[in-house]
């Protein structure tokens, strides 16, 4: 077991479960998930009686993305109307640290499955695809939400998906910010295969766990080390690139008005501003 706030840490070796573990929010994202996440991840690299990690989420669904209310107070002082450099030096900080926190899911030697039922919106569905394989029950959903609120998806998905579900899917998740439902994100690869339930996808998961823990670990991080080297570059340049982007794209007329519309329950009227 763990003591962190966001996350519970369950160790059976040779498999560990990562818990996102916020069910009464539906597990999003707080300032906790984003800081503690290297921590977590960092343990489990260096334990060396785990050598198969599966990630899934307590309560009724992996994750629903952000918490915009807390991380908005977490980052709120850097959006004001004072936008000198040294404000969006800080905001570039902070964005490169959520950034480093779904990065820290690729770097653990140890394979990390995503074990999604419910739905896997927005920061969810970062993490999830900086997992090593994925799998979900019949009840997922994933949504490329940040462009429906105002941003542009920015710690990682925009740079990984094409390497998962290919450029034209990525691009009609990123623009739509649509749903896609377990047996189109099968058909789609972005996961490797639907369970019927969620009780039946972790089980299913814990067996693809044993049965990578069972091969020699040596060979297995070997093989993780190499196939992350073939994608690291492009990653981190487009990582690099995109928290410029995020940092010029906000404070935005349309983010205001997005974050209006969520707080007062009505349908966002966007104007490019």
């Amino acid at each position: 077991m763990s003591d962190f706030s966001f996350y519970r840490v369950v160790k059976k070796p040779p498999v560990a479960w990562v818990f996102l573990n916020r069910p009464d929010r539906r597990n999003a994202m707080s300032p906790a998930a984003w800081q503690e996440a290297p921590a977590v991840f960092e343990d489990l690299d260096a334990d060396e009686e785990i050598r198969a990690v599966v990630l899934a989420g307590e309560g009724p669904c992996f994750c629903a993305g952000i918490d915009l209310k807390r991380t908005l107070s977490w980052i709120g002082p850097l959006l004001g109307p004072d936008q000198t450099g040294g404000v969006k030096r800080a905001l570039l900080e902070k964005i490169r640290r959520l950034q480093e926190a779904v990065s820290s899911i690729e770097r653990c030697r140890k394979p990390v499955i995503a074990a999604v039922h419910g739905w896997c919106i927005g920061a969810g569905l970062n993490l999830a695809a900086a997992c090593d394989i994925r799998l979900c029950s019949l009840d997922a959903v994933f949504c490329l939400k940040e462009a429906a609120v105002g941003f542009v998806a920015d710690v990682g998905a925009l740079q990984r998906l094409p390497g998962i579900v290919g450029q034209g899917l990525t691009r009609e998740m990123a623009y739509t910010a649509g749903e896609v439902h377990a047996a189109r994100a099968r058909e789609m690869h972005l996961v490797s295969a639907v369970h019927p339930t969620p009780e039946m996808l972790f089980q299913k998961a814990e067996e693809l766990a044993r049965q990578i823990a069972d091969n020699p670990p040596l060979a297995v991080q070997a093989a993780k080390d190499v196939l992350n080297h073939d994608q690291s570059r492009f990653v981190e340049s487009g990582l690099r690139y995109v928290c410029s982007v995020s940092a010029n794209l906000i404070p935005s007329r349309d983010l205001e008005e997005a974050l209006a519309a969520f707080a007062e329950k009505r349908k966002p009227v966007f104007s490019g501003k």
